[in-house]
């Protein structure tokens, strides 16, 4: 089922022009159109339609992905007060040494950390990723791996991966290939 994003603008390209009252449609994982949001509803009259109070774009690169999740341990909520971890921040350096890393923390960490990226808006991240168990993490993820950051933009038939943010530069949404991976409530 296509689904049409009606924010209140959308801006195909980073610094390009801002287009008020203009929608995406989306048909599985590529951008299907885009255009006035009524003329999309007109186009596709059984698309399911999702309204944000923001501007949709192009979403963030991560460049500095690989730091962010094979030099850094992305603590669970619910080891905050265990030893070494006194909240829920990143923990690098000398407090990363401390912790007992294995592969199954290394990638629970790296998927706790790919969802802070898409919390941000990211769509893709710089690789390559040597860590096997983070490599798996971000193949799984969804998220496009670029072996050096890029400029995106919107156009029929790209594949669908952009990030609606309000005024403020909150991120409101994040959808990777036509799939909504992050709604912020």
């Amino acid at each position: 089922m296509p689904t049409i994003h009606t924010p209140l603008a959308v801006r195909p390209a980073e610094g390009g022009e801002r287009l008020d009252g203009y929608a995406v449609a989306v048909e599985g994982d590529r951008i299907a159109a885009i255009g006035p949001a009524d003329e999309l509803a007109g186009t596709y009259p059984a698309a399911r339609v999702r309204h944000w109070p923001g501007e949709l774009a192009p979403g963030r690169c991560a460049v500095d992905a690989v730091a962010w999740l094979e030099a850094a341990y992305h603590p669970d909520p619910r080891e905050v007060g265990l030893p070494g971890i006194p909240d829920t921040e990143p923990l690098t350096g000398e407090a990363l040494a401390a912790l007992e890393m294995d592969e199954v923390r290394w990638g629970h960490s790296a998927r706790r950390g790919l969802q802070r990226l898409l919390r941000q808006g990211v769509t893709s991240v710089v690789g390559p990723f040597g860590h096997p168990a983070v490599r798996n993490a971000v193949q799984r993820s969804g998220l496009t791996v670029l072996p050096a950051p890029r400029p995106a933009t919107l156009s029929a038939g790209a594949r669908a991966d952009f990030a609606v943010h309000t005024a403020d530069g909150r991120c409101l949404a994040t959808v990777l290939a036509g799939r909504l991976l992050h709604r912020r409530a």
